[in-house]
């Protein structure tokens, strides 16, 4: 049996994205391995994730990504504007549409400029939860673990946001695991490294739930750092975040949306 498949990317996040749209391609029970034998990047394809794409009921398509630890996860920024490239290169959907996720629905507006396209997400709204911890004096979900006062916020998947001098001194495999795995957050978090490099613009580095290393570039990372940092007070309604694998740009004037591109790699057909 073969599997055609499509390798995309966003600012480095990789995907391989499995077209279910007219009908099931993985069975339901063999998704979750199939992502830990195919994420492999010594022994599969190699990515940070799986991307399924189906119809959905209320939505214009539906989106479902599973982790290389066979994990499901709710929600992934830079895995929408993937599948939004796919879907709008496959003719799926016009420029503007919605995704079903585990999270909620997100709203889309995808573009090209020439060659390179852009997606604008409609991102859900940042929670600043954290399990049964409550909210600080000022108002600010923040704890000390580990010496570090780490702010909790969930933009679709949980998050921890670390605010520091210099994200390039930290030493992120040794420092991310103990507040990944923190009982203050049941399900576990996303743990993003943050420095304010100006008025306006971030420098992140993500430790990914799931993945359990650093990724190139996380969205809903990025999107819980900028939403930490505005609720502070240091900056305002947009927001440049610097990723290890590129830009991404966070905007508040209109509900929360983030901007950034995703990439076609190649194509191909596993024998399965």
């Amino acid at each position: 049996m073969e599997i055609p498949f499509t390798k995309l990317h966003g600012n480095g996040n990789d995907f391989i994205l499995i077209d279910e749209y007219e009908e099931t391609v993985i069975p339901d029970d063999l998704k979750a391995h199939f992502a830990a034998l195919y994420c492999d990047r010594r022994f599969g394809i190699g990515a940070d994730g799986i991307l399924y794409l189906l119809k959905s009921v209320d939505n214009d398509i539906r989106m479902r990504i599973f982790q290389p630890d066979e994990s499901e996860a709710e929600m992934c920024g830079n895995g929408v504007r993937c599948i939004a490239k796919y879907a709008l290169d496959a003719g799926y959907v016009g420029e503007t549409f919605t995704v079903e996720t585990a999270a909620g629905q997100v709203g889309v507006t995808a573009k090209y400029a020439g060659e390179e396209f852009t997606a604008i997400i409609n991102m859900p709204t940042p929670g600043f939860t954290r399990g049964d911890i409550p909210a600080s004096g000022d108002g600010e979900y923040n704890e000390h673990i580990g010496g570090l006062e780490v702010y909790a916020v969930n933009t679709g998947v949980p998050h921890a946001v670390i605010l520091i001098d210099a994200v390039d001194t930290v030493d992120i495999t040794a420092d991310a695991p103990a507040i990944r795995h923190h009982p203050s957050f049941p399900e576990g978090a996303n743990v993003n490294f943050v420095e304010k490099t100006g008025d306006d613009s971030l420098k992140i580095r993500t430790f990914e739930r799931g993945v359990e290393e650093e990724t190139l570039s996380c969205g809903t990372g990025a999107t819980a750092a900028a939403a930490v940092v505005r609720r502070l007070g240091y900056m305002g309604d947009t927001i440049h975040v610097e990723t290890k694998g590129g830009p991404l740009t966070i905007h508040f004037n209109d509900g929360v949306k983030m901007e950034g591109p995703a990439v076609t790699v190649y194509t191909g057909f596993i024998s399965y």
